[in-house]
């Protein structure tokens, strides 16, 4: 399918074609794209990559020498090596088609992930987007003990889960959060989604804590905090 078609998603540096995955772009990816602490990350493992955005952001946002992007499902692995080739970053991108709990080889500086999250919900009649949406492939437990093994040793692990789902992963690893930021999507709303960092071990007695919020109180108007975060890479800012 050409690259003009209307399954592109057109960011300011780079492009990414969705056509071939079952969970494409959205703001979750982009929000932890755009907030995982990247500096001095010498090898950056993007775990579920889909479409391949969030290592896209990566290798705008660093200069890491090696980043690489993994996924379970073949297609989308494939999808995420073709967008890999048609960036700016080509030679630092690599894509691969593998169980997470497979992974081995050198550790990485920061892991980061958009994992699936919903346990005991009702499965999907896609089998790509079940694997993609729920834990059928992949546990907390499982995802963490991947974290726990191919992380350095001051390495770090940054997700976004629903706030539940983030407290239940806390408590399946052996990882500690240094870092979490609260979203909402309207001033005042409930906690919609939460992002963290993980490391070996804590940096302090408390992790440091942030908020977010996407729109102002006019609906459909994003806030200065969302547009400043996310400015160098949508279009719209």
């Amino acid at each position: 399918m050409s690259r003009a078609s209307m399954s592109v998603f057109r960011f300011k540096h780079f492009e990414v074609e969705q056509s071939d995955v079952a969970m494409k772009v959205g703001t979750d990816g982009v929000l932890l794209g755009a907030w995982c602490r990247l500096s001095g990350a010498r090898r950056v493992l993007d775990l579920g990559t889909g479409t391949g955005v969030i290592a896209l952001m990566a290798a705008e946002r660093c200069d890491a020498e090696y980043i690489l992007g993994v996924d379970i499902d073949e297609q989308a692995a494939c999808c995420a090596a073709r967008n890999f080739e048609c960036s700016p970053w080509s030679e630092r991108l690599h894509s691969l088609a593998l169980p997470a709990q497979m992974l081995e080889g050198e550790p990485f500086d920061v892991i980061v992930s958009n994992p699936p999250y919903f346990v005991n919900s009702l499965l999907s009649p896609d089998s790509r987007r079940t694997v993609a949406r729920h834990t059928t492939e992949i546990t907390f437990a499982e995802l963490a003990a991947v974290a726990e093994r191919m992380l350095s040793e001051h390495g770090r692990l940054a997700l976004i889960l629903p706030s539940e789902e983030m407290e239940r992963f806390a408590s399946e690893t052996h990882l500690c959060m240094v870092r979490r930021c609260d979203v909402r999507s309207i001033p005042g709303g409930a906690v919609k989604r939460v992002m963290a960092e993980f490391a070996r071990s804590a940096e302090g007695e408390a992790p440091q804590l942030e908020t977010l919020t996407i729109e102002t109180d006019v609906r459909g108007e994003f806030s200065e905090e969302y547009r400043a975060l996310t400015k160098e890479f949508y279009l719209k800012f």
